[in-house]
């Protein structure tokens, strides 16, 4: 017995390793895609796009791994029942459930150090991926001066060149904008150097440019104050030979401390985000009580100036649904009209018009401040609803990883079809059902349709059932996908309704 459980685990390790790998292979090739604008034209090291690389890999891990256990185990199952493995096994008195527990414990244990997987490694990933990707599209281009081009992205400085030299160093026909000084940035003066040859190059450690100028001119315009603006006066110099050195300190690859991300959902393990969770609640019941109470306040205040202290024992009161104030009766917060038409009836016109406007300012003022408390909540419910899809998503790649194996394990038995044909098309077509599943409960808990809870395991929920129903038809022998029992079913279902035919008939 141990020598067939060696020989299904043999078979089945090659397919998830090899199926888990080429998944992770495209997921990358995906990032650098969608990204390959960021990436491309800044001069990065390699080790830099390798160590961003890296982290984007195993941020893919939990998209990868489902998939890659839901081929391996369909194409395993398929090619030992091609093989009619399965029917020796079975003939030797093995049942399917007894072939099937190596891969069963094997599968346990992935589950198990999935979860752990997303709970300890993923955040450190995220978090040094998220923070090395913000720094590479912060990040200016490599310093690339094109003939013919004006060239500003050097702070304070707009180059200018004619033509380049086939070493890329000599230039000719140079125009050099220097809007560094502080006269020039505080009164646009002129600052222009123009030159006829000369070479620009990197210094060694590429902090500096360093442009070296023949036979040039300089126009500078001299301002010392307000006054001379109108009339600045315009200095004229010649040189045979000059040189400008430019920082290029603005682009150096400059990390950014990882302090500022560390506290995003993406970035936090299970005990993080009960922690996180707690103090958010905490903080959204402090801020909504303070809420009621100013909402209650600015409606007192409508109506402090223009009716009395006590209502009468007939008015309604006033009740809150969902942060809104709302009325028990279509109208009157507080008072009836004819109780608001005998106190306004105390005052003259012009007194009851500035009644009314002042009343509709503080209407709307109490309005506007609702509607921003309101805003501010909301928001607040989102983050924390984010806090909760995270929680549970640290538990759905670990349990979905165990579904799957039982969709791809007993299916790979019934087809009894091997190879990367069949379960190559299953296996995407089944993912791509529980992919799709995934993002859409991911969405509905976003938007507050369902819970975070009944959005994130919907989709297990859903394919849980096709697991137990396709494990029990695998280990009971049952011909699922057998052409000849269809055709037998479908035989009896017209004589059935043939013979009913006939009887209504006579």
């Amino acid at each position: 017995m141990k020598q067939i459980y060696k020989y299904i685990l043999r078979s089945y390790a090659g397919p998830l390793v090899l199926t888990f790998s080429i998944s992770l292979f495209i997921l990358v090739m995906q990032f650098l895609w969608k990204y390959i604008d960021d990436l491309v034209g800044k001069g990065l090291e390699w080790y830099i796009i390798t160590e961003l690389l890296f982290y984007a890999t195993a941020t893919f891990v939990p998209l990868a791994l489902p998939l890659a256990i839901l081929f391996a185990s369909l194409m395993t199952f398929g090619n030992l029942g091609e093989k009619y493995e399965l029917v020796a096994m079975k003939a030797a008195g093995i049942s399917l459930s007894r072939i099937m527990r190596p891969l069963i414990y094997l599968s346990i244990f992935i589950s198990i150090s999935a979860f752990f997987f997303s709970n300890n490694v993923l955040p450190v990933a995220n978090l040094k991926m998220f923070t090395l990707l913000n720094d590479v599209r912060q990040k200016k281009p490599a310093v690339n001066i094109r003939p013919g081009i004006f060239y500003s992205e050097i702070e304070g400085v707009v180059i200018k060149i004619g033509k380049k030299d086939a070493d890329g160093k000599g230039v000719e026909d140079i125009l050099i904008y220097d809007y560094s000084t502080p006269e020039a940035s505080r009164y646009n003066c002129l600052n222009l150097t123009m030159a006829k040859k000369g070479r620009i190059e990197l210094t060694p450690d590429e902090r500096f440019l360093k442009i070296t100028l023949f036979n040039g001119v300089n126009y500078s315009e001299k301002i010392q104050s307000r006054e001379q603006i109108t009339s600045r006066p315009l200095q004229r110099t010649t040189f045979s030979s000059q040189q400008k050195t430019i920082d290029l300190s603005a682009f150096a690859f400059q990390k950014t401390n990882e302090e500022f991300f560390k506290d995003d959902f993406r970035m936090l393990s299970v005990a993080q985000l009960n922690t996180t969770i707690d103090s958010l609640y905490l903080d959204y019941s402090r801020d909504n009580d303070l809420f009621q109470k100013d909402v209650v306040k600015a409606f007192r205040n409508i109506y402090n100036d223009t009716l009395p202290a006590d209502p009468p024992p007939e008015a309604s009161p006033l009740v809150l649904e969902d942060s809104v104030m709302k009325e028990r009766r279509p109208y009157n917060p507080l008072y009836g009209d004819s109780v608001v038409s005998d106190i306004l009836g105390n005052f003259t016109g012009e007194e009851q018009r500035n009644i009314a406007v002042t009343a509709e300012q503080l209407a709307r003022s109490a309005k506007e401040s609702i509607h921003n408390r309101h805003l501010m909540l909301t928001t607040r419910i989102r983050l924390i609803r984010k806090y909760e899809i995270e929680w549970h998503r640290k538990f759905t790649l670990s349990i979905a990883c165990l579904i799957l194996f039982f969709i791809g394990a007993p299916l790979g038995a019934i087809i009894r079809k091997g190879g990367l044909g069949m379960p190559a098309v299953l296996s995407v077509v089944l993912f791509i059902i529980f992919h799709v599943l995934s993002m859409t409960g991911d969405k509905l808990a976003r938007e507050s349709t369902v819970t975070p809870a009944a959005g994130m395991w919907m989709a297990s929920l859903i394919i849980l059932p096709a697991g137990v129903f396709l494990t029990w038809k695998a280990t009971s022998d049952a011909p699922l996908l057998d052409a000849e029992t269809y055709a037998k079913l479908w035989r009896r279902v017209r004589t059935a309704v043939s013979s009913k035919f006939r009887t209504n008939s006579n």
